[in-house]
């Protein structure tokens, strides 16, 4: 596991197991969960970015440790350490090659996917007899048509970025090999916004799907009222009527 901490704010964390097609094993899925808790308390990081080394994101689970009994779960984190308590902090994968069964579940954690144009993405799951237990069969149609869901679900093939670009799945397209420049350019233009303003946003994306319709305001509200009232507002505020940039805080 490699963790970068580059220019404006925003961190790589690279799954590096080139050789296994980046295969989340035991020890991926520690290092991916102690990485995003560290980024996540972090002043100095406002958007993550996950890629995998070598031209491939991941291949999903590594079956060999599988069947050894080294499982790919963190508790309280789940598979990989992020599917099912990504960070609060907005995180972007980066995809170039294949992101497969448990790696394609990697990118549904993340909140925008990058990929190359001859990225694959697929959840092979019921061709190994096993199901997209961590989070894809429930993740994926709440993102595209429920047809084309339980069509990639249930095929278990193999499907092209360009068809889950145009289905709204994958944010932007790049060239080969430049997935990670991709991302790190949107991420960089995240990072520049303040940090409070970042995390209550997610939060309230992330949360709002199931709130009740005559709660929603006050749910809301509870999150981004500290927003309203802090350091960083008031910075935005006056940086805004001095036309310079701001200088955030986190406060």
């Amino acid at each position: 596991m490699l963790v970068e901490i580059v220019d404006g704010g925003v961190a790589v964390v690279t799954i590096n197991r080139p050789r296994a097609r980046n295969a989340v094993n035991g020890a991926v899925a520690r290092g991916i969960a102690a990485a995003l808790d560290e980024l996540d308390e972090s002043p100095d990081v406002s958007a993550i970015v996950l890629t995998g080394a070598g031209g491939t994101f991941s291949a999903g689970m590594d079956l060999k440790g599988f069947l050894t009994g080294d499982m790919p779960v963190v508790e309280g984190r789940g598979f990989g350490g992020v599917t099912e308590a990504p960070p609060k902090k907005p995180i972007l994968a980066a995809v170039e090659g294949y992101a497969l069964a448990g790696g394609f579940e990697l990118a549904l954690s993340c909140d925008i996917i990058v990929a190359s144009e001859e990225a694959k993405f697929g959840l092979p799951e019921p061709k190994r007899g096993l199901v997209a237990g961590a989070g894809g069969v429930m993740r994926l149609p709440r993102r595209i048509p429920y047809h084309v869901a339980m069509e990639i679900a249930l095929t278990g093939d193999h499907y092209p970025a360009a068809r889950l670009y145009e289905l709204g799945l994958v944010n932007r397209i790049t060239y080969p090999g430049e997935a990670l420049n991709g991302a790190l350019e949107l991420a960089r233009t995240i990072a520049a916004n303040a940090p409070l303003a970042l995390a209550a946003t997610k939060r309230v994306i992330v949360e709002s799907a199931d709130w009740p319709l005559d709660e929603m305001f006050r749910r809301q509200g509870e999150i981004v009222g500290p927003v309203f009232t802090s350091k960083d507002a008031m910075e935005g505020a006056a940086a805004f009527a001095e036309k310079r940039a701001p200088v955030w805080k986190g406060e």
